[in-house]
C-alpha cells in the first residue's frame, strides 16, 4: 500500500537547517506527526513527497523557500511604535510573539531592532527564505 491524497498518514521526522540546526523534530516525543495526504495541513514540499511512500519507508529530503514557508519578503519588515505593545512587555531583539493582522489572523513575528520608541518587527515566518531538510518515516496509512 502507498500513500496517495486523501489518506491519514502519521510520519515520524526531523526538520534541520543547512547548518545541521534541528528546527523541529518528534522522534523522542513518542507522537506521531498525523495528517491527511493532499489536504495543506503541511507546507506543500512535505506534502508532496508523501506521494507514493509506502508503510514504513523511510526519506530524506530537501525543501526549497518555495515550498516550504516562501522566500524571505523584505516589505514584511514594519516599523511600529513601542505604544502597541502591552506595558508590561519586556521588550528585545529576537523575542518571537504572534502578531494580529486587520484581518484577525494571527502570525509569528520576532523584534529584529529597537530604536527609542519604534520597534522594527519582521513579520516573515521564521523559517521563510530556508531551505528545510527532513528525515521522515511513514509509519502508518489508513486509506480513506
Amino acid at each position: 500500500m502507498t500513500a496517495k491524497n486523501g489518506d491519514k498518514v502519521k510520519i515520524e521526522y526531523t526538520g534541520t537547517l543547512d547548518d545541521g540546526t534541528i528546527f523541529d523534530s518528534n522522534v523522542d516525543q513518542g507522537n506521531l506527526l498525523e495528517f491527511e495526504v493532499g489536504s495543506g495541513h503541511v507546507i506543500k514540499g512535505f506534502d508532496d513527497v508523501i506521494l507514493g511512500m509506502k508503510e514504513g519507508e523511510e526519506k530524506q529530503f530537501t525543501i526549497a523557500p518555495a515550498e516550504a514557508y516562501g522566500e524571505h519578503d523584505p516589505t514584511l519588515i514594519q516599523k511600529v511604535p513601542k505604544e502597541i505593545f502591552p506595558q508590561d512587555a519586556e521588550l528585545v531583539p529576537g523575542l518571537l510573539f504572534e502578531a494580529g493582522l486587520p484581518t484577525g489572523e494571527k502570525v509569528p513575528a520576532i523584534i529584529t531592532s529597537i530604536e527609542g520608541r519604534i520597534v522594527t518587527v519582521d513579520l516573515n515566518h521564521p523559517l521563510a527564505g530556508k531551505r528545510l531538510n527532513f528525515k521522515i518515516k511513514l509509519s502508518a496509512i489508513a486509506s480513506s
